[in-house]
């Protein structure tokens, strides 16, 4: 699968467009700002959105959830542990700060090993809390969408409800760096030197 990284303004945010190619079909993950120029981007590839994903709760990545629906109608996934905050009171109130409105409630609750179809190709949904309870990333052969879990050289930040540094280190030990080394990680912010890693540098340089 083709995956398109695009920056976003605010909060030096990424949000993904994940290609099948053989079927033009496609997957939003995090499209939380400039959700026009998103779906612009997504008319210019020629493809068809079936679905929204989220990589956890926070108001960063999910205020484009209610835009991202209205336009496309897409079913929108979120791992079951983060599912009630996107639309709590304290998501609603940032999100609007933010620009966005309040996320509608998920059609599809994930777990790990959830797969996601993308036409013809498979994401499969890997449970990495510590950045918060039901933070996950998003794994499809020589690819890995990391969101707040894992950056280029750094990891989210632990301090926040539902945060915890040793889940955190326990999610990156079992879930990503069991990974094959060239895999390459896709991040949710770009706070690094460059905008993507692998995993095989990340496990090799990282120290938290």
């Amino acid at each position: 699968m083709n995956i398109h990284q695009i920056r976003l303004a605010k909060m030096a945010n990424f949000a993904y467009i994940v290609e099948d190619e053989a079927t033009h079909r496609c997957v939003l993950v995090d499209p939380a700002f400039e959700v026009k120029r998103i779906l612009r981007e997504v008319q210019i590839l020629g493809l068809e959105v079936v679905g929204l994903v989220n990589t956890h709760c926070h108001s960063d990545h999910t205020a484009g959830n209610r835009a991202v629906v209205e336009a496309t109608g897409a079913p929108l996934m979120i791992h079951r542990d983060d599912a009630k905050a996107i639309s709590g009171i304290g998501n609603r109130t940032l999100t609007r700060a933010l620009g966005g409105k309040g996320s509608p409630k998920p059609s599809r609750l994930l777990k790990d090993g959830s797969v996601i179809e993308v036409g013809k190709g498979r994401l499969t949904v890997l449970h990495t809390p510590g950045h918060t309870r039901g933070g996950i990333c998003l794994y499809t052969p020589g690819h890995v969408i990391t969101g707040d879990t894992l950056f280029v050289g750094g990891v989210g930040r632990t301090d926040l409800p539902g945060g915890s540094l040793k889940t955190l280190k326990r999610s990156l030990r079992d879930k990503i760096f069991t990974l094959p080394d060239q895999t390459v990680v896709w991040p949710g912010h770009d706070y690094g030197a460059k905008p993507t890693s692998t995993v095989g540098r990340e496990k090799a340089t990282l120290s938290f």
